[in-house]
């Protein structure tokens, strides 16, 4: 054979090759919600890992802020453009079902596999006896105070019920100077779910057990009271509909709110934010009974059904949900552990902010699993913001918006 040929010969070879290598690398498109600065830092350390160990694959990490995430999958999925994993609201979960654009994993979820997990976390994504997604973050709710506003306030502990709360924030109040007794987001994410708190405590329901809307109950309207209360009261920081969660945990970290209810991510953020400010964490108050609820939180991270490496897809999945990968994540984030092994290591089991929050889990209540629940958040949020601002009787504005709700609730059955 010439020369000529045998260079052919090795240029073909080394095309084919290429083709070969081309066909069977792997790629994996992940859609990442941005909760801080160092999710994505995780995510692509992850997957140069992962790729590592597996020649072959390729893990495209896209990082996107949780305010546009939603209308960015929407988008996506309604193109054939979505990734092939990606982290969702747990609660937006029923729809991507009922779209049949979510994938079951059952498939791949071995015995061992299933018991890495804490099922008060994994269960929220099983619907219909089969498992959607993963809980890549879970949380809960509780009350932080600010211990040396308590202090100087000559409040000795922090408040067991709401009678209690409200008589803290007078004394707070009176220090006098540029601090709130209490911390009321009205505004964007979890509005809704700030009023949670004191509805539970009052025996309340989101939803009734005839599945319509107990915004219309005794239990609403005096958790309305409660709050309606404490704003007119010059209780809260002025303003309230116009904050934002993060702009009350904010204020917080300045020292100017003596109490708020939020998430762990809040004590991650102080000791980074504020390392002299001296806070402390405890259970959100009871009602009159001893009634009290924390909002327990998951996000999913799930597999769309049009994916065309789901192999692959689920293979970075179960690494990424490993006791030590796991681990990184929560201590990153702030999160409570999903993983069970991973809830006894020393960072999670030794750390006494996660315990105060872990003691609340068996108060825990989600988000109802129903469809429509994002349009019924936020006609509860606009029905708050009416009565916060003085615009709307509690009564009349509670029952407007339950009939609504049900309106929503029946347009989707």
């Amino acid at each position: 054979m010439s020369l000529h040929w045998l260079k052919i010969a090795a240029a073909s070879s080394v095309a084919a090759i290429a083709l070969a290598s081309a066909a069977y690398a792997q790629t994996v498109r992940v859609t990442v919600a941005e909760y801080s600065s160092k999710t994505g830092p995780y995510f692509e350390k992850a997957a140069s890992e992962f790729e590592a160990a597996n020649p072959g694959t390729d893990i495209q990490i896209e990082v996107v802020p949780w305010d546009v995430l939603q209308q960015k999958l929407t988008t996506d999925i309604s193109g054939g453009a979505n990734a092939d994993l990606a982290i969702i609201g747990t609660r937006w979960l029923i729809d991507y079902v009922s779209q049949g654009v979510a994938a079951p994993l059952d498939s791949y979820l071995t015995d061992e596999v299933k018991g890495r997990f804490i099922d008060t976390f994994l269960s929220p994504s099983v619907m219909d006896g089969k498992t959607y997604g993963l809980p890549i973050a879970a949380s809960a709710r509780a009350l932080y105070y600010n211990k040396a506003l308590f202090e100087k306030a000559g409040i000795a502990a922090p408040p067991a019920t709401w009678d209690e709360l409200k008589a803290d924030a007078e004394k707070i109040k009176a220090l006098g100077g540029d601090v709130y007794g209490y911390g009321l987001q009205g505004k964007e994410i979890e509005t809704d779910v700030y009023w949670y708190y004191a509805l539970w405590s009052q025996g309340g329901n989101i939803l009734d057990a005839d599945g319509t809307s107990g915004l219309d109950s005794e239990a609403a309207y005096k958790a309305a009271e409660i709050y309606k209360g404490l704003i007119d009261g010059g209780l809260t920081e002025p303003g309230v509909t116009s904050l934002s969660r993060e702009d009350v945990q904010n204020l917080f970290k300045q020292g100017r709110v003596g109490m708020m209810i939020t998430a762990p991510f809040l004590a991650n953020q102080i000791k980074e934010e504020a390392p002299d400010l001296k806070y402390g964490v405890a259970a959100i108050p009871a009602g009159p009974n001893g009634d009290r609820g924390t909002y327990g939180v998951t996000d999913s991270i799930i597999m769309f059904e049009n994916s065309q490496n789901k192999d692959t897809a689920w293979k970075f999945l179960d690494f990424i949900f490993t006791t030590d990968k796991r681990a990184e994540f929560d201590a990153n984030e702030g999160f409570l552990p999903v993983n069970a092994e991973e809830s006894k290591m020393p960072m999670f089991a030794d750390n006494a902010d996660l315990k105060e929050f872990a003691a609340l889990l068996p108060d825990a209540r989600f988000a109802p699993v129903i469809p429509g629940w994002e349009e019924i958040a936020s006609v509860t949020s606009n029905a708050l913001q009416k009565i916060y601002l003085g615009e709307g009787e509690i009564k009349a504005t509670l029952d407007a918006a339950a009939k609504e709700i049900d309106g929503i609730i029946a347009a989707n059955k």
